[in-house]
């Protein structure tokens, strides 16, 4: 099996970035199919990699891992012309912990140094879905999107019971203290039960460049949710004010709604 799903753009037109996906406790590259097809249309290069193992202990060398692993991702997405800027990381969950704890750590990435990240459904620091005992009551912490609730549950690669695992506390302390200097779009569910907004909510304003997005009845899994179609524009949105640097392609004059 590959270690990267890969989704590229309509043929003809020009890459405007490269995006690599950092997956979650318990999903799996296909869990990020529609995300990445979804980004890849509007032309952007977009790989899945495979969600790091932070349950199995060393966090620090966990790191070193991913951070290898994402080198090793960018580079084997370079075109005939090499790797396509702006650099995107995309994490959710403890993906999105272990991009913001690299990103904060005394070794920063240096081969994979991204121009940008997003985080979503960044965890808090006592996230874990205790009480989901079931099956069901595990999707509803993640979702209220029926399509979604059934790319997990057919998916027999999908861990269940994930939700459940602690995450080293030494990378909340990286994460939440990171002052990584590349632009920021966070992404948080209001009824994410996993999410601490107080501590998001210091994170954006501690951050030079940093965004953070509320979204209405937004779950855990806030990239495949419900409200997937605007999360994903969002992040396109994102996308392109980096393109242009961080100026808005588009700002509101005047509106009545």
């Amino acid at each position: 099996m590959p270690e990267y799903t890969d989704h590229h753009g309509p043929e003809g037109l020009r890459t405007r970035g490269t995006v690599i996906v950092v997956p979650g406790r318990g999903e799996t590259r296909e869990t990020y199919r529609r995300l990445g097809g979804r980004l890849a249309a509007d032309a952007y290069r977009v790989r899945v990699i495979d969600a790091p193992d932070l349950a199995a202990g060393d966090p620090t060398g966990q790191l070193a891992a991913l951070d290898a692993r994402l080198a090793a991702a960018v580079e084997g997405a370079a075109g005939q012309d090499g790797v396509v800027r702006p650099v995107v990381l995309v994490g959710a969950d403890s993906g999105a912990l272990a991009v913001a704890a690299l990103l904060g750590s005394a070794a920063a990435p240096a081969a994979a140094r991204p121009d940008a990240v997003v985080l979503a459904g960044l965890p808090g620091h006592t996230a874990t879905g205790a009480g989901a005992d079931t099956w069901e009551e595990e999707l509803d912490i993640r979702t209220s999107c029926p399509a979604h609730r059934g790319t997990l549950t057919e998916d027999a690669r999908v861990r269940r019971g994930s939700l459940q695992e602690a995450l080293p506390g030494v990378l909340f302390s990286a994460a939440y203290r990171s002052e990584a200097g590349v632009p920021a779009l966070l992404l948080i569910g209001d009824a994410d039960p996993l999410a601490d907004h107080d501590a998001l909510g210091r994170v954006a304003k501690s951050l030079p460049r940093a965004r953070l997005c509320i979204v209405r009845g937004g779950h855990h899994d806030v990239l495949n949710d419900l409200q997937h179609r605007s999360v994903a524009a969002e992040i396109v949105t994102f996308l392109e004010t980096l393109r242009n640097g961080l100026v808005p392609l588009v700002t509101v004059q005047s509106s009545t709604w």
